[in-house]
């Protein structure tokens, strides 16, 4: 028996961009709006809001111009309100073709906040949809506050539905505006109403307030819903809205569904999003958090190495990951010995010990210690500081108010000294400007920054030890290093020259 296929609608730039600091450049929502429609093929893209700004009126603007030569422009919507004509005519002016209309799902928000009547306010929709219709602009509808609604106000619920399906409407969208649903009430609502109205098309919208916008979700499908809301990341106001990879795999995993999403993108546009939106996602979360496929027990990376006794459905490969394996204080033998597989690197086995020990002891002192760190601290711990190849002798930053940063540099390389003066936008970037002056001298390739974090323990002092992180692209490889240093720019520095050791002694290119 074929697998039903659920619908995404997608409205990470619309909904999720109502998060607190976020706000994303025209440029940036295109980019998010091609990958989620090319890359990770969601059904939908829900963009923004009628008549917001004039700045999201270009953003739109430069979006369709894409959409019309890929025809994809009817994968586009966009929230619009009851006022007539204003939403439609500002769909027409930028090429929307759908409009996703903003109405009450509950009795007391139609009588307290509209102060209407059921009867006005379906008048009043009447009229907008009525003027979509004359000017071949599609019309879902958002029953606003329906959870709300179905749980105090039921026969309001159903009077709008009734009055609804005799208007020219494609879709009607039950959100849980404020994350009050738990799964079993989820259930139970949305299979009443599937079975009052077995032939219209549904759609969910969660949100995470008690976090459970995916089990809520999920229970949605299970009822027979045939369209899912949700965001990039769980990006939204509050606690933010249902997340899209979570809800896509979960429901794939434990319900007889299936999505036309690629799930080898969501962890592309899940850094995306996050890089854009500056908004930092935990470690910890499922299916993108930087931790989910690291494993720090020892116990574990053991039943790894004698046959994946560990793996369940969530294989890193699925999503276009890799299995890592920590390097701490619960570090053992077989974690590093995974790790030192990755890297093609073999050592004695009382090299193993010693390295092993050492990595225990920066455990204890809080430093964290990655795969790709460990080729520097073998050289660290095997080598004289001399046998580096790679090696910063003298640098001094200079900043000052209102002028451009200076950094003099000088480092060595096959028994030569290069000077380099530069001026950059902060101290980190004159040393950048300076090193490659320097790199390009001994010809090594100069990698892509592609992330770069700084973070001090909580309550920390101004001298206290800061440490960087900063995450690079270099060919098809894409590194990590971190350095520790009372001075934030001396942590970055740090970070980047062990960079420049790795990539000289593991020959990439």
């Amino acid at each position: 028996m074929k697998m039903p296929t659920i619908e995404i609608m997608d409205t990470t730039l619309r909904d999720g961009e109502q998060m607190q600091n976020v706000s994303y450049t025209p440029e940036e929502k295109l980019t998010i709006s091609k990958m989620l429609l090319t890359e990770v093929k969601v059904d939908r893209l829900e963009v923004t809001s009628a008549r917001v700004s004039e700045g999201e009126k270009q953003s739109v603007l430069k979006m369709l111009q894409w959409a019309k030569e890929v025809d994809l422009v009817n994968k586009f919507e966009i929230l619009g309100f009851i006022d007539k004509n204003k939403s439609v005519d500002w769909a027409k002016l930028v090429g929307i073709k759908c409009i996703n209309l903003l109405t009450k799902g509950s009795h007391k928000h139609c009588t307290e906040q509209l102060k209407k009547t059921p009867e006005q306010h379906i008048t009043n929709i009447q009229e907008t949809v009525l003027y979509a219709a004359e000017n071949d602009i599609q019309i879902n509808i958002y029953l606003e506050d329906f959870s709300n609604g179905i749980k105090t106000s039921a026969d309001y619920v159903y009077t709008m539905i009734d009055a609804l399906l005799t208007l020219p409407v494609t879709r009607i969208m039950l959100p849980d505006t404020l994350g009050i649903f738990n799964p079993f009430e989820t259930f139970e609502h949305i299979t009443d109403i599937v079975t009052r109205y077995p032939t219209t098309h549904f759609d969910f919208h969660s949100h995470n307030d008690y976090g459970l916008a995916t089990a809520n979700a999920m229970a949605a499908v299970k009822a027979g819903i045939k369209g899912i809301h949700a965001t990039v990341n769980g990006m939204g106001e509050r606690a933010g809205n249902g997340s899209l990879d979570e809800i896509v795999v979960s429901a794939k995993d434990f319900l007889m569904v299936d999505f036309n999403i690629d799930e080898k993108k969501l962890h592309k546009v899940s850094q995306y999003v996050e890089m854009f939106s500056g908004q930092r996602m935990a470690v910890n979360k499922p299916i993108y958090g930087k931790n989910v496929f690291t494993q720090t027990a020892g116990i574990h990376a053991d039943g790894d190495k004698k046959g994946n006794l560990y793996d369940n459905r969530l294989i890193p490969s699925r999503f276009d990951r890799k299995r890592k394996y920590a390097l701490g204080k619960l570090s053992g033998k077989a974690n590093l010995e995974m790790s030192l597989r990755e890297l093609s690197i073999e050592l004695t086995e009382a090299e193993k010990k010693v390295l092993l020990r050492k990595i225990i002891e920066l455990g204890d002192k809080k430093e964290v210690i990655t795969t790709e760190d460990l080729p520097y601290l073998i050289k660290d711990i095997f080598e004289t500081p001399e046998d580096l190849p790679f090696r910063l002798m003298h640098c001094s930053i200079n900043s000052t108010h209102e002028l451009k940063s200076m950094a003099a540099v000088q480092c060595s390389y096959k028994d030569k000294l290069v000077d380099a003066y530069a001026h950059g936008d902060g101290g980190y970037d004159a040393f950048m400007n300076a090193l490659r002056e320097i790199l390009a001298k001994f010809q090594i390739k100069v990698p892509q920054l592609l992330d770069y974090e700084v973070t001090i323990p909580p309550g920390g002092k101004t001298d206290a030890l800061v440490q960087a992180t900063i995450s690079w692209q270099i060919g098809s490889y894409t590194i990590t290093t971190r350095g520790i240093n009372p001075d934030q720019n001396m942590a970055a520095i740090e970070a980047t020259v062990k960079l420049i050791n790795t990539i000289i002694s593991q020959q990439i290119h």
